[in-house]
């Protein structure tokens, strides 16, 4: 009876260069996918986080600050619960926590003015909206200005994108890579058996009970090299959430389980596919040609 092809200890490859060439391939497309599925998101969630002021005029009314602050509430662009007043004196306050002085001690008038705060809904986060929304509460008799940081929500989203896209450069050029090195190495292993497995295949071997093997092996080494990437994109969640505390808004355990599946098919199915390829390669060979 035919057995399953061996190889001795100093002709077994050494596949630790290939796995880990393996893992890095997987965890650059997994974090291009993680871009893809939440940069949209994540753009959305600073865009509702860029705060809107409203400068009311020295000279206005409780009344004023009533009727301002009940048009706000029911306008249409305003993000739900975003609004915030602070007056002239707590803007001082919060001026001085900020920089350890105390303004008013030397002597000058409060600089500041009451003023509104709220977000827009990301919808209406455009130039022309927000030129239009400033506009509008710039025509009010008691608002005398309204500032917002217009380029950061620009900045953000082109940063984002092209992130994005130098990610999958990179992550073709190492899948490129990854493939080369794990068929040369697949390889190099049968290349040694190369004789053992023609003789197999001579005595009667069945293609399915000579690759078998091999196979198996693959499966496991692109499982090896999916697990060590999951475990890379989980590390840099963890650490881009404790930097950027809104990452901890978006809700995607779903979408993560989804994308480190695929991860782990992608991998083994690479590895599944060059050993393949090689072991027909030989096995579709002739005797003499398995000298050269």
């Amino acid at each position: 009876m035919a057995t399953a092809p061996t190889s001795g200890s100093r002709s077994r490859p050494n596949y630790m260069y290939a796995v880990i060439s393996l893992a890095l391939v997987l965890f650059l497309v997994g974090f291009f996918g993680l871009l893809m599925l939440h940069g949209s998101q994540l753009v959305r969630t600073f865009k509702e986080r860029v705060n809107i002021l409203v400068e009311m005029t020295e000279n206005h009314t409780q009344t004023e600050v009533d009727t301002l602050r009940q048009m706000l509430e029911v306008a249409s662009y305003v993000k739900e619960g975003s609004i915030r007043y602070v007056d002239r004196e707590r803007a001082a306050e919060l001026m001085e926590d900020d920089f350890g002085e105390d303004f008013m001690k030397l002597g000058l008038p409060n600089p500041f003015y009451d003023m509104f705060s709220f977000n827009v809904d990301a919808a209406q986060m455009q130039a022309d909206s927000l030129a239009q929304i400033r506009e509008a509460l710039r025509a009010l008799p008691y608002v005398s200005d309204v500032f917002y940081q217009e380029s950061l929500i620009d900045e953000v989203a082109g940063n984002l994108q092209t992130l994005g896209w130098v990610a999958l450069g990179i992550g073709l050029f190492f899948v490129i890579v990854a493939v080369t090195l794990i068929h040369n190495t697949v390889r190099l292993a049968l290349y040694s058996n190369r004789f053992l497995i023609k003789n197999m295949q001579l005595v009667g071997a069945s293609w399915g009970f000579i690759s078998r093997p091999y196979l198996w092996r693959a499966l496991g080494h692109g499982f090896i090299g999916s697990v060590l990437a999951i475990l890379g994109l989980g590390g840099l969640l963890i650490w881009m959430r404790s930097l950027i505390p809104e990452l901890g808004l978006l809700q995607g355990g779903v979408t993560f389980l989804y994308l480190f599946g695929a991860l782990m098919l992608l991998g083994m199915l690479i590895y599944l596919l060059s050993t393949y390829r090689v072991v027909n390669k030989y096995l579709r060979m002739r005797v003499d040609d398995l000298y050269t």
